[in-house]
């Protein structure tokens, strides 16, 4: 079972992605960042139209999926929790590429965050899934 604290630490980390993708966004992440321009450079030769289309129905597709996995079962629900937690972990290549370059990198501000918030993250969802085991 999800406990009210994991659902607790998730729910104040939306307005922290929020931020952080507007942060990214207005630093100019995605000029940057080699594993973004690998993933979208098929992109780059459409019209707006065509690559805002192509989001909408990717989103919906993975909106449907991780949908089906959260009722499926309570053991999908924690496998799912568990993968936001591996993008808290994720974040943490902000602070390593400016700590590696002595400068700042896209994103930085707000990922610093990230650790605190992933450290109670991962702490409650290991106590979740104890519980859940038990």
């Amino acid at each position: 079972m999800i406990s009210r604290k994991l659902k607790v630490v998730f729910g104040l980390s939306i307005p922290l992605f929020i931020l952080h993708g507007i942060e990214e966004y207005r630093t100019g992440f995605y000029n940057v960042d080699k594993l973004y321009q690998f993933i979208f450079r098929p992109f780059s030769e459409m019209s707006g139209n065509q690559v805002m289309f192509i989001t909408f129905q990717i989103m919906l597709w993975l909106l449907l999926v991780v949908s089906f996995l959260l009722v499926a079962s309570e053991r999908w629900r924690l496998r799912m929790i568990a993968v936001l937690g591996v993008v808290y972990i994720l974040e943490l290549q902000h602070i390593w590429k400016a700590v590696v370059s002595w400068s700042y990198h896209p994103g930085l501000i707000t990922a610093l965050a990230f650790p605190v918030i992933g450290f109670f993250f991962w702490r409650e969802l290991i106590k979740s899934r104890n519980m859940a085991q038990n």
